[in-house]
């Protein structure tokens, strides 16, 4: 600070003596010497005494900052230091979690490829091409395409009979079973892309628990309580749509039944209308 007040006093002066040689009047000589004396009390240095006090009181500061204050901090850090031990001994110990993530990654690493492997295995077994297409929309496990599913549908096993070529009862029955069909299709689809969901999240929590940290083991068991409430749903959704499937296929049954009976009494009314007329 005393080198930088010393410079700026001495670019001062030699400022005011070069303008002393360009003034051209007393007047002019008279309050350069004026602004001269005024800005020379400004940036000369501080009395001596009022720079000992400042350091005084710095180097008090100072003291206390290294006395009380670092004893105080210096505990701080010895107790958490012993608490963190601690824990790490007692309640986290890291050894042993540092053991069940290696056995995380090495389950990973050796079934995880075997598993995936199940869910890619080619089953397909259409020959055709109206079946092909089908079967490929059907196994894609995509859920934008239900429009090409109903078309491939309906080219595989044709569209409803005219008015004319069948019965209403028949063009009835046969409109519900292709609607119910499709509908369970369509619910597969989702089943498949809701499974690939939820292999993602097996995955992700998976990988989370080779790399968790102390004390997140609550946390991942969470997410995996959690993805087992997806999957029962999924599952749940399924079984439903064999419910479903079921009901309608007895209600065909039924739908067959009830129409044998009216046929029958048909019949039976015919045959009494020939007996007498007989």
């Amino acid at each position: 600070m005393a080198f930088l007040t010393n410079v700026l006093f001495g670019l001062f002066l030699a400022l005011f003596s070069y303008c002393m040689v360009l003034a051209k009047g007393w007047r002019q000589v008279v309050a350069l010497a004026l602004a001269g004396a005024l800005v020379a009390m400004l940036i000369g240095p501080p009395p001596t005494q009022a720079q000992g006090s400042l350091v005084a009181a710095i180097e008090s500061v100072l003291n206390v900052i290294n006395g009380l204050i670092k004893t105080a901090l210096d505990g701080i850090n010895l107790i958490r230091s012993e608490i963190k031990n601690f824990y790490e001994r007692a309640i986290w110990p890291a050894a042993l979690i540092n053991q069940a993530k290696a056995l995380v990654s090495q389950m990973v690493a050796q079934y995880r490829n075997l598993m995936r492997n199940i869910f890619r295995i080619n089953l397909k077994s259409a020959t055709l091409p109206n079946p092909t297409a089908l079967e490929n929309a059907m196994r894609n496990r995509q859920t934008n395409d239900f429009g090409d599913l109903a078309s491939a549908y309906w080219n595989t096993y044709g569209n409803l009979p005219t008015a004319t070529a069948a019965s209403p009862a028949d063009r009835t029955m046969m409109g519900m079973d292709d609607a119910l069909a499709i509908a369970n299709l369509k619910t597969l689809k989702e089943s498949d892309a809701a499974d690939d969901l939820a292999l993602e999240a097996a995955d992700r929590i998976e990988d989370a628990a080779s790399q968790a940290a102390s004390g997140s083991a609550p946390f991942l068991t969470a997410a995996a309580a959690a993805a087992s409430i997806e999957s029962q749903a999924l599952t749940q959704k399924m079984l439903a749509a064999e419910l479903r499937q079921e009901a309608g296929r007895l209600a065909h049954e039924n739908a067959l039944r009830k129409r044998g009976a009216t046929i029958t009494s048909d019949v039976s009314d015919q045959i009494l209308n020939l007996l007498e007329r007989q």
